[in-house]
């Protein structure tokens, strides 16, 4: 297995890599950057727990392999705060109780976001949609959903 360098920008920060070619993205996040906040829940792409930002869109990063993300822009749970304050999603779902075990909260917390930025005002469907492939296991959903509508209102202002 040859390795290949790539260079990615990760939560504003650009970062030059050595990677094996069957590294996936989730890997590279977690074992050479120590960004451990996105989860591996079922490395199947089911789940969603490992839910980055890929180019500003959603992927789940079991599925992606890390040499795919040259010269991409990545952004995980770890560069949604800024200078210590948490963003509006993060912050509505303690607001909302939209956590317990927290596993799945990185996928959600980022999927909501790239919802927020792509449509400010969306409706109760619309965030169902948007949050389709990540699973929790005990909250329920709608206090999530209430947190991403929370979220909405403050994305808005």
């Amino acid at each position: 297995m040859s390795d290949h360098t790539i260079e990615v920008n990760i939560n504003g920060a650009l970062e030059l890599l050595q990677v094996p070619s069957n590294m996936t993205l989730l890997q590279m996040l977690r074992e050479k950057l120590a960004l451990t906040g996105t989860k591996n829940g079922c490395s199947a792409g089911e789940c969603g727990s490992c839910t980055v930002l890929l180019n500003g869109e959603p992927v789940n990063s079991c599925m992606v392999l890390a040499v795919e993300c040259n010269q991409a822009e990545l952004l995980t749970v770890e560069g949604l705060s800024h200078d210590g304050k948490l963003d509006a999603m993060q912050q509505a779902m303690i607001d909302k109780n939209g956590v317990q075990c927290g596993f799945c909260t990185p996928g959600i917390l980022i999927s909501a976001k790239a919802l927020l930025d792509r449509n400010p005002n969306p409706s109760d469907l619309e965030i169902r949609e948007a949050l389709v492939g990540n699973l929790c296991r005990c909250t329920g959903y709608l206090r999530i959903i209430e947190a991403v509508k929370a979220a909405a209102k403050v994305w808005r202002q």
